[in-house]
Parts: C-alpha cells; structure tokens; sequence
C-alpha cells in the first residue's frame, strides 16, 4: 500500500475525534490563532523596523501566506486528519522519518508561539493583578490547558466567544484612532514607500514579524478530523480566515501609525492601547481587558493545535502510543494535552517574547517551504481521481519562493 492510499484509508477510517466543527465555527477558530498577540503586541516592534512603511510589511507577510494558504486549501482536503502537515509531507516524499520530522516542527510552533502569547498575556496582566509576572503566565498556561481538556467543541466555542471580543477590540482601535484620537502620527501619503531605496531592508525584517501575526491559518488543517464536512469546510474557512485577517491588521496599523507618533509607538510593548491615552479611564479599562482576553485566546487555540499534532503523529505509529489516549468522557487527547501545557511552561521561563516570535516565525516558514513541496510533488506524481479542492502547480511554486525569501530575511 502507497503511503497516499494509506493517509485516505486513515481519513475514511472509524473518527476517535468528534467530528462537530462547521464553516463559521473553523472560520472563528482560524480568526482566533491569527489574531492576537501578533497585532496586540508585535505592532510597535513592526513600526520599529519599517517606520511609517509598516502596513507595506503586512501586506507583503499576507503574500507570502496567500500562497501557502491555498496549498494547504488542497492538502486539508486530499488528507483531512490531525496532524496534517505531517501527512502532506508524508505523502509527498514516502518518508515516515520527514513526516515526524514536519509534524515535531509544527507542534514546537504552536508551542513556542503560546508561550509568547502567554507571556504577552501575563504583561497585560500585571496592569490589573498584583502578581509575578511568572506565576501570572503559569496561571493562563494550565487554565488554558484545562478548557482544552473541556472537549473540542467547548474548547472552540469559548475561543469563537473570544474571537469576536478581541476582534471588536481592533475594530475599536480603528474607529478610535482614525475617528476620535488627535492625529499626532504620520500621514496617510508617507505609509507608501519608494520603489527603491534603503528603507525596504527595513521592510523586509519587519515582514518577519508581521509574518507572526498570520501564524495560526495553518493551524486549522490540524483540527481538519474534528471538522464535519471537510471538502466544502476547509477552503472556505482558510481563506476567510485570512481576508479577514488582512482588512483587519491593514485598517489596525495604519489607525495607529496616524493617531500615535512613530518615536513613541516603536518603543512601546503595549502599542493599541496607546491609541486611548487621551480617551477617559473607562475606554482605557475596557481595551486593556480586550487585550488579556486576545491574547489568552492564542495560548488556548495554540494549546488544541499542538496537542491535536502530537496526537495525530501517535496514532499514526510516529510516537509514543500514550500520546494518542483520547479521554472516553471528552473525546480530547488527554495526555498530549497536558505534555503540550509542561513544554509551554517551561518555554514562558526560557526565553524572552521577541525571541519566541523570530523563531516561531523561522520554524512555521520552514514548514511552510515543505509543505508547498510536498503538493509540487504531489502534482507531479498525478494519478488522483479524488474529489477534493484544487489549485494549480503554480500556487504551491510561488508558495516555496516566496516562503524561501522571507525566511532569508532573518538572517541578514
């Protein structure tokens, strides 16, 4: 049997997971992982580095994303189960070894982007709890890792409740800042760079980062088990995952470049809310809420996807079998669960938010150029009469180069 036919088999087999997520639900869930600590914290950090050129960088990160997104559009339908990059991979290039390898990396993603998450959660925080910051990033950590344990369903339903609380919040911003805040930033006219010049090496490294704020569409493939109509379900919720998300940080960042001077926002670890400093102590109140809440919401949905990852690999033989236990009462991976919230732990006490962003970046990025490798493959390889959602050879070329190019960025 050809590892292709014995992923489909896997997929048509009996369900250990619920299959109980549709369009809007997986829409929200998808919303949720991207947005978050990305935009609610990595904003000043991105105008750090383009300057007033900062929107340019999320519209190049949303290139490079659009590309993979719709490779992996095809892929969640050719093979909808857990852990799902590691199936692509192992259906590209028949190898077990690769396919464990993707599948580690995207676990390892999802956990390192958590742990940034959590710690960005912990700073808001401290705002409003006398606590130390570790213990706070502990506290949301094993929270977290118990409403995950909830089930799948309860688990996305509160992430979708969450979900449109933080998105309210950047509509908020937006409103805020182009509507009622004094505009104290740059013009409209100076957000468009040159054709040419030193300023788009600047560009570059700040795509980086914004890059980050789109790491989660791909999480949605690995939840493809639990999704009740796959076919239909997975490319419609990517891509609205992603138009969304664009319209949203496009309208979030350029609100904040012209309501807040650029000096002042590329030193801040709080950007949106400083789009409120002059609004009454209510509003301000009220976003600093928001803001917890957005950014607990990743280490949650992150937590399903990681645990989901190291499940999928156990069930396939790749790892321990203790790791592919599905508790009989929720129907969650129990002790994948709680070994993804040990990890996340001890990665919030290791290593600093900036860093935990960069390499979760590099990591997704790498998965990314495999990934939209192992579809090239796949299409070569022909012989595919399944119905399943397609996309032509180019895509998944300009999803390698792309993928390839903002990767090089990181170290120049």
């Amino acid at each position: 049997m050809t590892v292709p036919d014995a992923q489909k088999n896997d997929a048509n087999q009996t369900q250990k997971l619920r299959r109980a997520l549709n369009t809007p639900l997986l829409t929200l869930y998808g919303l949720g992982v991207t947005v978050g600590a990305g935009i609610y914290v990595l904003v000043g950090t991105t105008a750090a580095e383009a300057g007033a050129h900062a929107p340019v960088a999320f519209v190049i990160a949303a290139i490079v994303v659009a590309f993979t997104a719709f490779s992996y559009a095809e892929l969640s339908t050719r093979y909808p189960v857990s852990a799902g990059e590691a199936a692509y991979v192992e259906a590209g290039f028949r190898s077990g070894s690769m396919a464990t390898f993707v599948g580690l990396a995207v676990a390892l993603s999802g956990m390192v982007s958590a742990a940034a998450v959590a710690i960005g959660a912990a700073s808001y925080l401290q705002g409003l709890i006398a606590a130390p910051h570790w213990a706070l990033t502990i506290a949301v950590v094993v929270l977290m890792s118990v409403i995950a344990l909830w089930g799948i369903t309860q688990s996305v339903i509160v992430a979708a409740i969450i979900t449109l609380i933080e998105i309210s919040g950047l509509i908020f911003v937006a409103v805020w800042g182009f509507g009622m805040s004094e505009p104290l930033g740059v013009d409209l006219v100076e957000m468009l760079p040159p054709l040419v010049g030193p300023h788009w090496i600047g560009i570059g490294a700040a795509s980086l980062l914004a890059f980050f704020a789109f790491v989660g569409f791909e999480d949605m493939a690995n939840v493809a088990e639990e999704v009740k109509d796959p076919v239909s379900t997975m490319p419609k919720a990517i891509v609205l995952t992603l138009v969304i998300a664009t319209l949203l940080y496009l309208a979030t960042t350029t609100a904040v470049l012209v309501a807040v001077p650029l000096d002042k926002l590329a030193a801040s670890t709080a950007p949106l809310s400083l789009v409120f400093e002059m609004a009454p102590k209510s509003i301000q109140q009220s976003f600093s809420v928001i803001a917890i809440v957005a950014t607990v919401n990743g280490v949650l949905i992150q937590m399903i996807m990681a645990s989901r990852v190291l499940y999928g690999l156990a069930d396939r033989g790749h790892l321990f079998p203790a790791l592919a236990i599905v508790s009989k009462r929720t129907q969650t991976p129990a002790i994948a669960t709680l070994l993804v919230m040990c990890i996340i732990v001890l990665l919030t006490l290791a290593l600093p938010i900036e860093k935990l962003a960069e390499h979760t970046s590099q990591i997704v990025l790498l998965i990314f150029i495999l990934v939209n490798a192992a579809l090239i493959r796949l299409k070569w390889q022909g012989g595919d009469g399944a119905d399943h959602f397609r996309v032509p050879i180019v895509v998944p070329v300009l999803g390698v180069l792309t993928s390839v190019l903002l990767f090089a960025t990181s170290w120049l």
